[in-house]
């Protein structure tokens, strides 16, 4: 069961409160060069992303958030560090969120001066505690980023804006290493009931981080931690959201786009299946529809699975079963089976 925390909104997006965990993720363009920033984004939407955050390191980049806001399909947060008058200007540029930990940007009279700007547009501050780089005074008394010390930053930020009587708030508690993550989320949702943001910070490049990811954002999705999600890794961020609803289809959470099954090959395969199965899933990446795609390469465990599909292909000696809903339709050609299959699943789907 997910547990029930606080709702927010996050634009048009709700989040927390039994809302299904949204999918993030964050531009690697200067946000200072808009029309870069923009096509990132229109990317990043095909491929589902439900929010989108920008880094703000100076003031043009804060400036330039209002033509990125007007010309973006999804929410927009602001990412800020250090100087209150980055989140002022992008609060006045229309970001629909604001990421900002209060005790890093100065006076308390700076944080109330944000405070009072976000309370007037209803704009939520999520609190992002990274594990590196915790407050001195926390790694003095816990000797490294801990997950009780990363708690204690979170819980330091947290009151610092209840005590201005701001409750629009998500709180994220990322480090690199899997289980510091899970213990710190585990302990973190015990002592709040905000809306949690939840990812595996700096977990590698596209291959090792989607491991990292998987398994970390699996076990607290499956444990019913987490209300947006990002997956981090270092490439293309449209990565980022495929690898994300890989996860969350994979936990039966949410559903969007081809449930992929294709085997690993064996001695048993008659037909050269891996750059089948790599055309596939590479052509039918951006259909929505859900819906089961199997690609299998010998007459073991293949027809079987390829019926089980909503399409499929069985491979034989040089060439292949045609599959739909659990009915042959023909023999096919090796040379041919990733056209056959992906003809069959976009004439269905483009009915759809």
């Amino acid at each position: 069961m997910k547990k029930l925390t606080r709702q927010i909104m996050i634009g048009n997006v709700p989040i927390g409160g039994g809302a299904p965990c949204s999918v993030q993720s964050m531009c690697s363009t200067d946000t200072r060069n808009v029309a870069a920033t923009l096509e990132q984004i229109g990317r990043l939407a095909e491929a589902g992303c439900e929010i989108v955050r920008c880094a703000v390191p100076d003031m043009d980049a804060a400036k330039a958030l209002a033509a990125i806001k007007t010309g973006s399909p999804m929410p927009l947060i602001a990412d800020i560090h250090f100087d209150y008058k980055l989140a002022l200007q992008a609060l006045e540029s229309g970001v629909d969120g604001l990421r900002l930990n209060p005790g890093n940007i100065g006076e308390r009279w700076k944080v109330a001066e944000v405070v009072k700007a976000a309370a007037e547009r209803q704009i939520p501050i999520r609190i992002g505690v990274n594990g590196g780089s915790l407050e001195k005074e926390l790694l003095v008394k816990y000797g490294h980023p801990t997950p009780e010390a990363m708690v204690e930053s979170a819980l330091g930020h947290v009151r610092i804006l209840e005590e201005l009587n701001y409750r629009e708030i998500k709180i994220s508690i990322k480090v690199s290493d899997v289980l510091r993550t899970l213990e710190a989320y585990r302990l973190l949702s015990d002592a709040v009931d905000y809306p949690l943001h939840i990812g595996v910070t700096e977990a590698g490049t596209v291959f090792s981080g989607t491991i990292k990811s998987s398994v970390g954002l699996g076990i607290l999705l499956h444990q019913g931690i987490g209300d947006t999600m990002r997956v981090s890794l270092t490439g293309d961020p449209v990565h980022e959201v495929r690898v994300a609803y890989d996860i969350l289809k994979s936990l039966g959470i949410r559903q969007r786009g081809i449930n992929f099954v294709s085997c690993p090959t064996c001695g048993r395969c008659q037909v050269d299946l891996i750059p089948v199965a790599e055309e596939v899933e590479r052509r039918l990446a951006y259909v929505e529809s859900n819906i089961t795609v199997a690609v299998m390469g010998c007459s073991v465990n293949g027809p079987g699975e390829a019926r089980e599909a909503d399409f499929g292909i069985a491979g034989g000696r040089g060439e292949g079963l045609l599959f739909k809903h659990g009915e042959i339709l023909r023999k096919v050609p090796q040379d041919q089976l990733a056209d056959a299959l992906i003809e069959e699943v976009l004439k269905a789907t483009s009915k759809a």
